[in-house]
């Protein structure tokens, strides 16, 4: 008899005594045949029958080990659900996930010239779904603060590559194996762990029952999804084990997918840059995020309502919260990320609507409700007060900061309260100090065992808020400013300013400013902390006030991305030090605007509206995403009206579109969010749209209405999974055609290939087929992009035959001679756009491309490819003899390779994106 797991190796089609040449199948135990003769039959018959791979005990292991990550991971845990029911806080991931947004930094240099430092700055095109982010990237780094959803989204990706969920826009991790991998876990062991010992390493049960090798395997097929989760969440001694160890994995598996996860802050732009891998920030929620955050949490909460009337009260609530967070800026301000969201959502509904002012104020509020509150409402006795239960956590959030940990031993944390219990006795009523701790454990609902045997409070936001107010106590002002620079006592130092008295406040922050006089390649930083820290200090010595605007103002205005979002950390104090625009270089007033936007609160509108005029279009681009984030209508009569016709403005509420609406409407509108044709027909004045893009759209199955656009030249379709056919715009004399990740279309790409008036068609998905038969004959194409995925499946077969190509643009695909063959036979090729890492290949083919003017080399990231030489310039040189322009970014050496090989050619040309 062959078992595995619960499936029985059976045949069928033929009888059973004839069995050596029947076709093999997996049937369950519960639906097989159960006749004694059948079972003997099928066990004789066994020497006959060869095990496929897909019943091998490593593919069966497999989908035990998928069924047990989706299973573990599939709840999410929602502050505050419940405070009378701590099991209802639990929630199903796919119902709670909140899909954020995450930024990619392009090309860009420092004003001052080529020898200048290049650093990321975020493109036009940059800002894509945050689960969306290894799409396309082998290896990111993907940086948020405290709060933002770094481990949820490691979760949610976990989850949903376990599960092979066809419908979660995730396809391409699909043949994935997800392992998740938290180092706050991995680092406490001596060594950390070879692949073999990944299950072992993070304690999942099944680690027994692991084929030998499978894990290597996985690995070798390059079908893994590693989730390195918590870079923050170790001491930088430790970083660079970690980076070592990376490494070595990196250059033993190739081929698989990564995911990095940090504190904007934990390690330099350069820290995985010679490992390739990209960049990513998660952004904040923006207005609609939070609302439909704050709609779940209720949702969510609803479902442990005692009787209707609380059902109603919580309706109430929402209500209430929701105008709040659209009327209050300050509370606007700090729901900024699904921890703070969370957090509000419980607070004001534990307070009936009431709502303390800031930040200091809502986590005291927090740690009331959860150590003294939610016990009386329940009426349960609180053995030990609210004061004593946050002395004892602030001496195990303090050991764990000193100590550059967020994980502690059992035995550390009973230890520590060990040692406290003789100067509070009234602990002794607990029992000794494992009983202590196991009534912290379970009663305060600040920390967790995330192991067994390992402690840590249920999110580091409170960790470093305890262990701050334990610092001030302890006087340790020293210590803190000695660490200053370190990205993990970063906001220590806040909440040390905001629990401190104005004395203690003047003393930390001038010792913070002094440090940074002194230490000058910690200056910036230093200085930017002290300008953050002054939100919470709202008494405070006028003179050390002065002093830190003065160094602050040393910063400003900021020269790149870094220094801008730096800057805008420290608040809204800093609107009044920006400067307007008659002051500042063109290159400058880019980054003020930056800066202002990424405040965020509605006190930033009249600083941007000095900005509205005279825009380049790159800020323009800026001023229009950012509306979302800003309350509709003043942002909308400040700034949107401002902008001028050219820009794209972007939507995602239908109050937007109606503001749009009122205004007269605008000539280019990128629409994103499951808004139906319905709405679309009644707000957009589609006769007069003449760019449109339609995002992330669940709701659009037909876009038959799109007919009405008469003087539409351009369409960008990203993400409306439900169009499957493109015929009703058959007619519309489009010029330029953008589809992304269009999943209903890919199966045919119904109704391209008719389209006769298309100018510029840019395809970022797979394409069906062997070739490129699905791209329009008729049409006078003069400039055609691909994706990376696109060109999978079909290479640039059939490309020759599109002799109107001008203009050829490739994302990093891997191109074959024959390809290169395909597009040098183009007649009226002069334009070539590709990654960096592509000039090898297109160097290797051996024919000349006489007609060819202009190359530019596309980065997904600015460190990405290797240094060129002279001789790859001469080698250009001869293989592209007509060549006058080359951009993109080269390093000093390589400029001046190319002046030497090249006659005459412009090295800073700049041409239209991708």
């Amino acid at each position: 008899m062959l078992f595995y797991s619960d499936v029985i190796v059976g045949v069928v089609g033929h009888d059973p005594g004839n069995w050596q040449h029947g076709r093999l199948e997996a049937t369950p135990v519960s639906e097989f045949c159960n006749e004694p003769s059948f079972i003997e039959a099928l066990d004789g018959a066994a020497e006959y029958i060869q095990i496929p791979d897909d019943l091998s005990p490593e593919r069966i292991f497999e989908e035990r080990y998928r069924e047990y990550i989706a299973t573990k991971f599939g709840t999410l845990t929602i502050f505050g659900i419940d405070l009378n029911d701590r099991s209802q806080a639990e929630w199903p991931l796919d119902a709670a996930y909140l899909s954020l947004e995450v930024m990619e930094y392009g090309e860009a240099r420092r004003e001052g010239g080529a020898d200048r430092e290049v650093l990321p700055v975020p493109s036009a095109q940059s800002i894509l779904p945050a689960d969306r982010a290894l799409d396309g990237n082998e290896r990111v780094l993907l940086r948020g603060v405290a709060g933002s959803g770094k481990t949820t989204l490691v979760q949610w990706l976990a989850v949903s590559t376990a599960r092979r969920e066809r419908n979660s826009g995730l396809q391409h991790l699909h043949e994935r194996v997800p392992f998740l991998l938290p180092l706050r876990t991995l680092i406490r062991n001596p060594s950390l762990p070879i692949p073999e010992e990944f299950l072992t390493a993070t304690r999942i049960p099944l680690s027994g029952l692991q084929p030998q090798g499978w894990t290597e395997k996985v690995l070798l097929a390059q079908r893994g999804l590693i989730l390195v989760d918590g870079l923050d969440e170790i001491s930088e001694g430790d970083r660079e084990r970690v980076r070592n160890w990376l490494r070595e994995l990196l250059i033993a598996f190739p081929g698989n997918s990564w995911l990095v996860t940090s504190r904007p802050s934990a390690v330099s732009d350069e820290w995985l840059a010679s490992e390739d891998f990209i960049d990513l920030s998660l952004s904040p929620m923006h207005r609609k995020d939070v609302e439909t955050f704050v709609r779940r949490w209720h949702s969510a909460a609803g479902k442990s309502c005692r009787d209707s009337e609380e059902a109603l009260r919580l309706i109430g609530y929402e209500g209430k919260l929701l105008a709040a967070l659209r009327a209050k800026q300050d509370l606007g301000r700090l729901a900024t990320n699904p921890l703070m969201c969370g957090l509000i959502c419980a607070l004001h509904r534990d307070r009936r609507g009431y709502l303390p002012p800031g930040r200091k104020q809502l986590y005291d509020a927090a740690l009331s409700m959860l150590l003294a509150r939610r016990d009386r409402e329940r009426e349960i006795d609180v053995l030990i007060s609210e004061e004593t239960q946050i002395q004892l956590l602030q001496k195990l959030a303090y050991w764990l900061i000193r100590n550059g940990q967020v994980e502690m031993d059992r035995a550390d944390a009973v230890s520590i309260i060990e040692a406290a219990l003789p100067s509070m006795p009234i602990l002794t009523q607990l029992g000794d100090a494992a009983q202590v701790y196991r009534y912290l454990l379970l009663r305060s609902g600040l920390l967790r065992e995330p192991t067994d045997g390992a402690m840590d409070f249920i999110h580091r936001t409170f960790q470093d808020y305890l262990g701050a107010k334990a610092a001030v106590e302890e006087r340790d002002f020293d210590l803190m400013v000695k660490n200053a620079h370190h990205d993990q006592w970063e906001d220590v130092l806040r909440m040390a300013v905001a629990h401190a008295y104005p004395a203690e406040k003047t003393r930390l922050l001038n010792k913070l400013i002094k440090r940074g006089d002194r230490v000058k390649r910690h200056k910036t930083r230093l200085y930017l902390l002290a300008m953050a820290c002054l939100e919470q200090a709202a008494e405070l010595d006028p003179e050390i006030r002065r002093e830190i605007e003065k160094r602050a103002s040393e910063l400003i205005p900021p020269s790149d991305y870094h220094e801008a979002k730096n800057l805008a950390n420290a608040g809204t104090m800093v609107l009044d030090l920006l400067p307007g625009p008659s002051d500042v270089t063109q290159e400058q007033a880019r980054w003020v605007v930056e800066t202002i936007v990424f405040i965020g609160t509605d006190a930033a509108i009249p600083a941007l509206a000095r900005y509205r005029e005279n825009l380049s279009d790159q800020m323009q681009d800026q001023l229009a995403r950012a509306w979302s984030d800003f309350d509709i209508r003043t942002y909308g009569q400040e700034i949107v009206s401002y902008l001028p016709e050219s820009a794209l403005i972007w939507v995602t509420v239908a109050d937007q579109l109606n503001f749009l609406r009122e205004i007269g409407g605008r000539p280019g509108v990128i629409v994103k969010g499951d808004h139906s044709p319905e709405m679309l027909v009644e707000t957009l004045n589609l006769p007069g749209i003449q760019r449109l893009g339609l995002h992330s759209n669940e709701s659009i199955r037909n876009i038959e209405f799109l007919g009405q656009c008469v003087e539409m030249n351009s369409l960008f379709l990203y993400d409306c999974s439900l169009v499957s056919d493109l015929s009703p715009i058959n007619d519309i004399a489009l010029k330029e055609l953008s589809v992304n990740d269009m999943f209903g279309l890919s199966a045919e790409f119904r109704g391209l290939s008719a389209m006769k008036s298309v100018d510029h068609l840019s395809i970022m998905q797979e394409i069906p087929g062997v070739d490129l038969s699905v791209i329009p004959r008729e049409a006078s194409l003069r400039r055609l992009s691909f994706s990376k995925d696109a060109l999978v499946n079909t290479g640039l077969r059939g490309l020759s035959e599109i002799i109107t190509i001008e203009d050829l643009r490739v994302q990093e695909s891997s191109l074959e001679t024959a390809d290169w063959a395909e597009a040098n036979r183009l007649p009226n090729l002069s334009s070539l756009s590709l990654d960096r890492k592509m000039l090898d290949g297109l160097l290797a083919y051996r024919k000349c491309w006489p007609k060819v003017e202009r190359i530019r080399l596309m980065l997904r990231s600015a460190r990405g490819g290797r240094a060129f030489e002279l001789a790859d310039f001469v080698q250009l040189a001869e293989k592209f003899p007509g060549l006058r322009s080359l951009s993109g970014v080269l390093t000093e050496p390589e400029r001046s390779f190319a002046k030497s090989a090249f006659s005459d050619i412009d090295l800073d040309g700049h041409w239209e994106g991708w």
